[in-house]
């Protein structure tokens, strides 16, 4: 018999003889099951040393013939409830059956996952050579790697078939600081040496992959994002319109209607003399088309007259439209950019294609407006299925999804269902078209499970939950449920490895990465030396927090819809600024507005605002224009709390 390590092999002596001074002889079987056996052991005089042998989670050989059964601890205990110091004291160690190194003819060796005979009562049970070791976890192709040392045995490294990996998609498990991050790092970079071709688009909540590649790496905010709103489909685009809450089905069925007329304005087709083209665009076709356009037309059929029904859902809609397209938050879909059709320049910036020496897209979702994260999400995940696709296979994708429990969770009821599609989508169909997905999440109990069972590869770190431990023992084969019972217990850094890519479970270390190379939020860990409490500009950060603050504008919607004349004045006029921060926000674009309005008051109208000031005990009046009455509406009454001059 030939071990690959002969170093290896020296430190840990083979020695067959079971009544040799310093054999590896441990224990002798005396129960076994189809899947566990029993081994009984002793230690002499009290001594430990042998004891220390049956750590928790060591692998131990059992021979049968001249095959060797591979087993794992994951049980011991004393026969007698005591621990003497003087005396001899036996133990019982129960252990799970992995799989049988197999002599072939030629006296090679050979590991398999199935038992061809198992062991007897009174089976020797030794050390596991290390040479063993090493056929146990090589997943015997030319183009495996190394991510880390295995745990029983720091020599041996631990490998895995990439590949493998990312043809059936993959998992990584863990809670809060354990270090799910810097394994997904360490992972990508050696599966972009493996494949140079791969292109990567990373979903990124937290904005810290950036840091983790500085030199592979597009890094994409809302600062650089120019993602069009007319990629979106109906209901993403919806999403978006309605801030995240179940859309109005009336509002929904104009825009389902008036989309494709817009669209087809901007491509200068003519809707009436074309009938037979009506069916070419739809409401989710990515073609572009102007918001201007869009409430021009709703503007229009407000003014029907068979349309009176129909006029408060078209209000409510343009209202909705109008503060959505002037919300600063959406400056990366409603940009002067987006109305022009950019579809290839986006393709080429986020999904790397060519890519050149930049191969990973980290796109950064913490900035984005959290009502419209989901449509984000579900436009990239729906796009990187839609390029493999269309390319028959040409472009290698992965697309990785930090957080994935917010995007599909387990309950059906929760989360938003494009999303939920567009991921689903990859998980089952993507191999077949190049598409790969990587999971990551701290939480696999709230993740969909048919996403999780789509991942064949899955890297299981600390899980203290009991609900996920029970997640990942469901996954986990019969051969390794047992190691499952580590899970809460395992150091940061470690995982149980388990799927397509490693040929049986594994507990491993992963490789340290370089300090600089390191996912850091924001880079936050570079700043904290230059930036105090006593230096921070708090303007800037007054300014952020306006500029991403969630706004709900359904108070003003009812009181605005209340108060409508049959006339639609201008809700949405830009104001003179009253402050020299209000001066330096961005004014309203017109060319994303219609191009004509009526005024709501006309310059020669003055509105007076009295106030009574417990000061003074007088009025305060405030107000501009000319004291002349509205010519539109002479016999208009003044709104409450005003009066006219």
């Amino acid at each position: 018999m030939h071990d690959q390590n002969p170093a290896l092999s020296a430190r840990l002596p083979d020695r067959r003889d079971a009544e040799a001074a310093g054999n590896r002889l441990l224990g002798r079987v005396v129960a076994c099951t189809g899947a566990r056996a029993t081994i009984a052991a002793s230690s002499e005089a009290g001594s430990t040393t042998h004891a220390e042998l049956w750590a928790v989670g060591r692998l131990v050989s059992i021979d049968v013939g001249r095959n060797r059964v591979v087993a794992l601890a994951y049980a011991m205990q004393a026969a007698t409830q005591e621990w003497s110091a003087t005396d001899a004291n036996a133990f019982r160690v129960e252990v799970e059956l992995l799989g049988e190194v197999r002599v072939g003819a030629d006296g090679s060796d050979l590991f398999s996952t199935g038992i061809s005979r198992y062991p007897h009562l009174g089976a020797a049970v030794h050390r596991i050579r290390a040479g063993d070791l090493q056929r146990i976890y090589d997943p015997g192709t030319p183009d495996s790697c190394s991510i880390g040392r295995l745990t029983q045995d720091a020599a041996i490294d631990a490998t895995i078939h990439i590949p493998s990996m990312l043809a059936k998609h993959f998992a990584i498990v863990g809670s809060t600081g354990v270090g799910k991050s810097t394994a997904a790092t360490l992972l990508l970079r050696k599966a972009i040496e493996a494949d140079p071709k791969l292109r990567v688009l990373i979903l990124d909540p937290h904005n810290e992959f950036a840091a983790a590649f500085p030199d592979l790496a597009v890094v994409i905010d809302t600062d650089t994002l120019d993602l069009p709103f007319w990629l979106m489909r109906l209901e993403e685009f919806s999403e978006a319109v309605f801030r995240g809450r179940p859309p109005v089905a009336e509002e929904l069925d104009v825009l389902r209607d008036l989309i494709p007329e817009a669209k087809r304005a901007f491509r200068g087709g003519d809707p009436g003399r074309r009938p037979a083209d009506r069916g070419t665009i739809t409401a989710d076709t990515p073609v572009p088309y102007r918001m201007s356009d869009l409430i021009a037309l709703i503007d229009e059929r407000m003014g029907r007259l068979d349309g009176r029904d129909e006029k408060p859902a078209l209000r409510a809609l343009k209202v909705r439209l109008m503060s959505v397209v002037n919300d600063p938050r959406y400056q990366f879909m409603f940009s002067s950019n987006t109305i022009h059709d950019t579809i290839l320049e986006t393709i080429t910036r986020i999904f790397r294609i060519p890519g050149g020496d930049r191969p990973i897209c980290t796109f950064q979702l913490a900035g984005i407006p959290s009502e419209v994260v989901n449509s984000v999400a579900s436009v990239l995940c729906r796009m990187a299925f839609e390029i493999g696709l269309w390319s028959e296979g040409a472009v290698h994708m992965l697309v990785v999804c930090e957080e994935a429990h917010r995007y599909v969770p387990a309950d059906a009821t929760l989360g938003f269902l494009p999303t939920r599609q567009a991921i689903a989508r990859i998980a089952k169909e993507g191999r077949k078209y190049g598409v790969s997905l990587g999971i990551i999440t701290q939480r696999p109990g709230e993740l969909d499970q048919t996403i999780l069972s789509q991942c064949s590869t899955v890297f299981a770190m600390r899980l203290a939950n009991e609900r996920d431990q029970e997640i990942i023992r469901s996954a986990l084969p019969n051969s390794g449920a047992s190691t499952v019972s580590f899970l809460s217990a395992i150091g940061n850094g470690e995982a149980i490895a388990f799927g397509e890519a490693i040929s049986v479970p594994m507990r491993l270390t992963f490789e340290q990465i370089e300090p600089h190379r390191l996912p850091t939020a924001h880079g936050l860990a570079a700043r904290t030396a230059e930036t105090t409490p006593e230096t921070v500009d708090l303007r800037r950060i007054v300014s952020r927090m306006r500029s991403i603050a969630e706004l709900d504008i359904s108070d003003f919607q009812k009181s605005v819809l209340g108060s409508l004349p049959d006339e639609e004045p201008d809700l949405f006029a830009t104001p003179a600024p009253s402050s020299p921060m209000d001066a330096a926000l961005e004014p309203y674009r017109p060319d994303m507005l219609p191009g004509t309005r009526l005024s709501a008051h006309p310059p020669e109208t003055r509105l007076i605002r009295r106030e009574w000031s417990p000061a003074s005990g007088s009025s305060i009046t405030s107000g501009s224009g000319s004291n002349e009455r509205s010519p539109r509406d002479p016999f208009r009454p003044p709104r409450e709390g005003w009066r006219e001059e």
